[in-house]
């Protein structure tokens, strides 16, 4: 089975990737078509020019690696994917051969977490537009998109995740519960940028509290994500 999770940023998409790979029987990959991404708009990432050397820039070249053989002959492969890297030229034929999840995340608490790694972002760069349009490119695929809430998994990682592979067909392991402390070897090379708090994590972290409080731009920016939020949260796995 191939998995492919969408995202936007800072939003669990790391601790949900360590998950899967802890099952044992799931490769995984991380953000396969940053390079790409990066080459085509030409935007000052932190640590754009180490990613472009870690990855093809080919899109095409990626494609071919999400729809073949899996890594390592592993009987399943996860894969992490940004919902903002599907820009025009970004293949996404692959996407009718796997099992698409697209995992969401209420805006205030990404612009928080986004706008204090990078400055001044838009509404292209934390993925709400595109995840509602991958959204329905998979229903134009004929698929049934599985849409799941990181806020639901933190509040129960058992019962959201045993629900997520139900739905997918996958066994249930506790091992996706825990993960080692430290990183994964498949981590990509922007991690120590920014994935300090799941590098010292060995599970998921606890529910989250009151929703942050913003102003100005990024007020102005979780408002104008949030319509295409609420229309994915219909269609979320419904929590106990």
């Amino acid at each position: 089975m191939k998995i492919a999770m969408w995202s936007g940023p800072r939003n669990l998409s790391t601790a949900m990737m360590y998950s899967f790979a802890a099952r044992g029987d799931c490769a995984v990959v991380d953000e396969p078509f940053y390079a790409a991404y990066l080459a085509r708009t030409g935007l000052d990432h932190p640590m754009r020019d180490e990613i472009l050397a870690s990855q093809p820039t080919d899109p095409a070249q990626v494609a071919a690696m999400l729809s073949g053989p899996n890594p390592a002959e592993m009987p399943h492969f996860y894969q992490k994917h940004m919902c903002q890297h599907m820009i025009d030229g970004i293949p996404r034929d692959w996407m009718a051969d796997v099992v698409n999840v697209l995992l969401i995340r209420h805006p205030a608490r990404v612009v928080a977490s986004f706008g204090a790694k990078y400055e001044s972002p838009t509404l292209a760069d934390i993925g709400f537009v595109q995840q509602a349009e991958l959204f329905e490119y998979c229903v134009g695929l004929g698929q049934k998109p599985v849409v799941i809430d990181s806020a639901d998994i933190r509040r129960d990682p058992r019962d959201m995740l045993r629900k997520l592979c139900s739905i997918i067909g996958l066994s249930w392991t506790e091992k996706m519960l825990h993960w080692p402390k430290g990183g994964h070897k498949d981590d990509g090379i922007w991690a120590p940028h920014w994935y300090g708090a799941v590098h010292d994590s060995t599970g998921f972290a606890a529910a989250e509290g009151d929703l942050p409080t913003l102003s100005g731009a990024l007020s102005d920016l979780a408002g104008q994500a949030m319509p295409y939020y609420a229309a994915l949260s219909e269609w979320r796995i419904a929590p106990e």
